[in-house]
């Protein structure tokens, strides 16, 4: 009796966790610093040593993702880099972003690129995203604005 009781507790969790890591999976292979590109700006235009883009895939209702990447000489280079994302309300247009989800903040030390961080649901919707890389004495900022509408 004892024994089928464990037994039945080791199956139950064994199947728990399937399907917790089964539902998990497509979401986190959603995000990726991979795609159709929808938006990229490297800064400054004139000798890039930071570049914003965001990618787009079908996945989840639309995923969209950003990647703060490293170019030119900070490429392979230590800095604090930063990529976040944000679902925007607003469905077409330009200006502001009213957001409906925001990733987590990727923040760290990198030494090619931040992300990625992403957001689902956005089929129909535009999206926001923002990075940032102190490198050199300098920061350096990449605003989107609304985006993939």
């Amino acid at each position: 009796m004892m024994l089928r009781k464990a037994f039945g507790a080791l199956l139950a969790l064994l199947t728990f966790g399937t399907v917790l890591v089964g539902t998990a999976a497509p979401s986190q292979a959603a995000v990726a610093c991979s795609g159709t590109v929808t938006y990229s700006y490297a800064y400054p235009p004139s000798k890039p040593v930071v570049e914003l883009v965001i990618y787009y895939n079908s996945t989840n209702g639309g995923t969209n993702s950003a990647c703060m990447y490293h170019r030119g000489a900070a490429y392979g280079s230590s800095a604090r880099t930063s990529v976040q994302i944000a679902r925007c309300a607003e469905k077409s247009g330009t200006g502001s972003c009213t957001a409906t989800a925001v990733s987590t903040k990727d923040n760290d030390d990198y030494l090619y690129y931040a992300g990625p961080r992403g957001v689902t649901g956005t089929a129909n919707n535009c999206v926001d995203a923002y990075g940032e890389m102190d490198w050199a004495g300098t920061t350096y900022w990449i605003h989107s604005g609304r985006q993939g509408c």
